[in-house]
């Protein structure tokens, strides 16, 4: 007997996040026998990105059965049963969270028909649940609720059962990607970019990393979310490029990114900007600036490593572009900010500034994210023993990188600027530079 399930959650991880909603269609191999599909309210707001690709809002779960009152009959339909969910350990690992917060250590037999898939109709171009299921024929209206998910992953394993009446027997180990065990471990342990491509051959992934052979086993190797797992089943073919540089592999997968645009890129976050810096119109018609934690549902104009990085930049905008300390949320006051008792802001605080005057200074702050110095070489370790990497800023300006011998890195600076190979500008890219100085040593800087 077999127990399909499918959940949908707040998040990615079991650790801080909650099922939403519940379906689970009890199989004997031959139809379903009892089905069983709820709404559950995880106590906790539902992020804006998730209403997005569920439909599932606060309101929708605001009367509907916390997870504790539906918990005995999810033990009573499982019990005794395999569990089955396409990419089923997402599934699995969020219903024992829920059952380990009440004291309760659920365990059933699981079977992945990601996996099943793979080893029983090889040769799809994607077994992504969405993918696989349209080129199959399988039709899922509700994609991305519980219950439509459930009945399509139903569909499709009756399909596999169909092809082999005992699956639960089938070793399923090494059916994860289409990319083979030699090729990872032949990549390098060193700092660069790495492309994911699958079998027509397009790109749907670019990465960095300053151990690009890791980063990659740990793709293999990532279960956390549905997105995951589908890239890992697309991913064909591995191909890099060595930076030597971490700075350089930051800026050369900007670079790729914005150029190619993968699928897996796309609406992807740094993980490691926590902080965001927002801008809002008052009601007096100044703009207003501030720091906080990324909002998912907002895009920052600039992004940070911590509240303090952010606030530090804020401080050189509002000295150099004569900003108001309490219109950027630096100096909380019911008056005048300190700068204007000092007289390095203008009043737009108190009224004295016109919001167009105001405005027109706090778009041109935002237009550039300034260096300390508008023209310099940053130099550090190249991609082996014998060469140094080379970034150029000029007029404050990002303008590429390159290589040079090391016996080149000293004295005459020609050879410097000749090996620049051009890159675009943004803020991205000064952002990346900016927050990575402030962060860590480089080899030198040299102004010029």
């Amino acid at each position: 007997m077999y127990a399909i399930v499918d959940v949908e959650t707040t998040g990615l991880s079991p650790a801080g996040e909650k099922i939403t909603e519940i379906a689970i269609y009890v199989h004997d191999g031959q139809q379903i026998v009892e089905e069983f599909q709820s709404l559950v309210n995880p106590e906790k707001k539902i992020p804006y990105r998730i209403v997005q690709m569920t439909g599932i809002n606060d309101h929708l779960v605001k009367d509907a059965p916390r997870f504790c009152e539906i918990a005995k009959k999810v033990v009573e339909l499982t019990e005794d049963k395999i569990l089955v969910g396409h990419n089923v350990r997402f599934d699995y690992s969020f219903i024992r969270g829920e059952f380990k917060s009440l004291g309760y250590d659920f365990q059933r037999k699981t079977l992945d028909t990601v996996k099943l898939s793979r080893k029983l109709i090889p040769g799809r171009r994607a077994y992504g649940l969405g993918k696989l299921c349209k080129d199959l024929g399988i039709e899922n209206p509700s994609r991305h609720r519980a219950a439509g998910d459930a009945m399509a992953t139903t569909h499709l394993f009756e399909l596999l059962l169909s092809i082999d009446e005992h699956p639960e027997e089938i070793k399923l180990n090494g059916f994860q990607s289409e990319i083979s065990k030699s090729l990872v471990n032949e990549l390098p342990k060193e700092a660069g970019v790495y492309y994911f491509f699958n079998k027509e051959k397009n790109l749907i992934y670019v990465g960095k990393s300053i151990n690009i052979r890791d980063r990659v086993l740990s793709h293999m190797n990532n279960n956390l979310h549905k997105k995951a797992v589908e890239m890992r089943a697309e991913i064909a073919d591995v191909q890099f490029e060595i930076t030597g540089s971490e700075l350089l592999a930051l800026l050369l997968e900007s670079s790729e990114i914005k150029k190619y645009q993968p699928i897996y890129n796309r609406q992807q976050r740094r993980t490691f900007f926590n902080y965001g810096l927002y801008s809002f119109e008052d009601d007096n018609g100044y703009l207003n600036l501030k720091v906080m934690r990324i909002v998912d549902e907002l895009n920052p104009i600039f992004t940070y490593g911590s509240s303090q990085e952010g606030k530090d930049h804020l401080f050189r905008l509002t000295e150099e572009y004569e900003l108001c300390q309490k219109l950027c949320g630096l100096y909380e006051t019911s008056g005048a900010c300190f700068h204007h008792q000092i007289k390095q802001c203008k009043g737009a605080c108190i009224g004295e500034e016109s919001p167009d005057s105001y405005n027109k200074k706090v778009n041109e702050a935002l237009e550039n994210y300034h260096f300390d110095h508008q023209n310099f070489l940053i130099i550090d370790k190249g991609r082996n023993a014998n060469e140094r990497s080379v970034i150029k800023v000029e007029h404050g300006k990002y303008k590429g990188f390159g290589y040079v011998e090391t016996s080149d890195a000293i004295g005459e600076m020609e050879p410097l600027h000749d090996c620049i190979k051009a890159y675009r500008d943004n803020r991205e890219v000064r952002q990346i530079i900016n927050s990575y100085l402030r962060r860590n040593k480089v080899e030198k800087i040299l102004k010029y």
